[in-house]
């Protein structure tokens, strides 16, 4: 952890985000390191212990609908395995009612199409799984660390970095996804915060409870669409945010507030990301993406 400390400390000064979280995840050995960093008072701090829940955006995708696939295999039919893989047709995003977001979701025709990230499959496949009785929330919760949770769970004491505005006034607590946070309920394209520690032992019952690292790496020696069961795969393992020298069959997901998660199943090594990229704007996180890459290379040395 020294090197990514040190790296922290170079990059992070000349960056719009002030909160930071890195974790690195050893799955052979079921442990993990990690560090939080802010810069609140103008000079990069570190906390021995992280506190602060990071806003994940679609970090949520993989931690739902991907769970869920895993926990509940026989409920997808083919329909919710085109919506896992954003190739079910569905738009990819939109602004949604709060009445009647359901009925606009489920009235998209399903129909096999190329890759589309679609923030709108993901919220169909968790109707689909409605349709057939099955609570995502319910079955994932017991997957997920106690600090790993819905944002609408989040006590109001507990601590969270700034993510934009909302109503003219500084965004602590509130989901930065404008749909999430008009539907106002739990939902799987976005929503749930972790700290970095609660995250990592997230991903560590998840494989636990599931094996699911070996069942993607498998599917994608025989599949060449970019989405293996909500996962997205490195398609270029030089240039990938992922970091230079993970392996071909990596795979991993990244969100919208500047949070990634990677993992080399080759290795059984990852990494996590978590950070308050939207801070001031979302326009801009060229300076994230050299974070991500500079500690993604430094992980997969190890």
């Amino acid at each position: 952890m020294k090197k990514i400390v040190q790296i922290v400390k170079t990059l992070m000064p000349h960056e719009a985000f002030d909160a930071l979280g890195v974790g690195v995840i050893d799955f052979k050995s079921n442990s993990f390191q990690a560090l939080e960093a802010n810069q609140f008072e103008g000079e990069v701090k570190f906390r021995p212990e992280p506190t602060l829940y990071f806003d994940l955006a679609s970090l949520t995708k993989p931690l739902t609908n991907s769970l869920s696939y895993f926990l509940k295999p026989e409920a997808f039919d083919a329909d919710a395995l085109l919506c896992l893989n954003h190739r079910g047709g569905l738009p990819a995003w939109g602004l949604l009612p709060r009445k009647g977001w359901k009925e606009q979701i489920l009235s998209y025709p399903i129909k096999e199409s190329e890759t589309l990230y679609s923030d709108f499959s993901a919220l169909r496949v968790m109707l689909e799984l409605e349709k057939k009785g099955i609570s995502s929330k319910k079955i994932c919760s017991e997957v997920w660390d106690k600090e790993t949770m819905n944002w609408l769970d989040l006590p109001d004491h507990f601590p969270t970095p700034q993510y934009g505005f909302k109503n003219s006034l500084p965004n602590f607590g509130q989901v930065h996804d404008p749909n999430a946070w008009v539907i106002h309920d739990f939902c799987s394209h976005a929503g749930l915060f972790s700290t970095v520690d609660g995250l990592c032992r997230t991903l560590l019952n998840y494989q636990k409870q599931t094996g699911f690292i070996e069942k993607v790496k498998n599917d994608l020696s025989k599949h060449t669409h970019r989405f293996i069961y909500g996962w997205d795969r490195v398609e270029n393992p030089e240039t990938s945010l992922a970091g230079k020298g993970c392996g071909p069959k990596s795979f991993g997901h990244l969100g919208f507030t500047g949070t990634s998660i990677w993992i080399d199943p080759d290795k059984m090594l990852g990494h996590v990301i978590l950070s308050n990229a939207t801070k001031i704007h979302w326009y801009d996180k060229q300076g994230l993406n050299d974070l991500r890459r500079a500690v993604g290379e430094t992980i997969w040395q190890l």
